[in-house]
């Protein structure tokens, strides 16, 4: 089925030839004269990559045949993260290359969104923000308290963050996984 493109909005999935884009940001532009211009940023599900593409207003793009399933991340075996699916208790497993950057703040139950195509799985939602606790870290230095300074700290699942000085081992802190930064400490 085809899809206007002035019904494309963000977080919108569509298809050209064998490819699937997201949506992430979506733009009218209407010029004095003439149609005016849709300007879509898209990221490409299967190779991660943004790109910026223009239509003219009344353009059609293919719907794609998008599913979104939630799932509990079980374990990582090699090159491969198994999931099971909480209702149908079913596990399967998503190959790393598929996962991409996104592995890295997967840790044992949590639960995510994958995104399935034609029961072939595409990515992962995450939650905007995870919280994990400080496993390793350098001492707080005295004296640096008037600018922000960072240190690099070592997670429970592995991943590492940059954090403020005072932050120490055991604390909890909550890890923006769209930029890999932190937000805060949680109580």
């Amino acid at each position: 089925m085809a899809l206007n493109v002035t019904d494309l909005r963000n977080g919108t999935f569509y298809k050209e030839g064998k490819d699937i884009f997201l949506v992430v940001t979506y733009e009218h532009m209407k010029t004095g004269r003439g149609s005016g211009n849709i300007k879509l940023k898209v990221r490409n599900i299967r190779s991660g990559s943004v790109t910026e593409k223009s239509f003219i207003t009344g353009a059609r793009v293919d719907e794609a045949n998008v599913e979104k399933k939630k799932a509990q991340f079980l374990y990582c075996e090699g090159d491969n993260f198994n999931f099971m699916d909480p209702v149908s208790f079913e596990q399967f497993t998503i190959p790393a290359s598929v996962l991409a950057s996104q592995a890295k703040y997967l840790k044992d139950g949590l639960e995510v969104i994958l995104i399935v195509s034609e029961s072939e799985a595409l990515g992962l939602e995450l939650p905007m923000s995870l919280v994990y606790t400080i496993t390793e870290t350098g001492p707080g230095e005295r004296g640096n308290t008037v600018s922000n300074v960072f240190k690099e700290a070592t997670m429970d699942n592995d991943l590492v963050v940059k954090v403020p000085m005072f932050m120490n081992e055991g604390e909890k802190i909550k890890v923006d996984t769209r930029s890999g930064e932190y937000i805060e400490r949680v109580k």
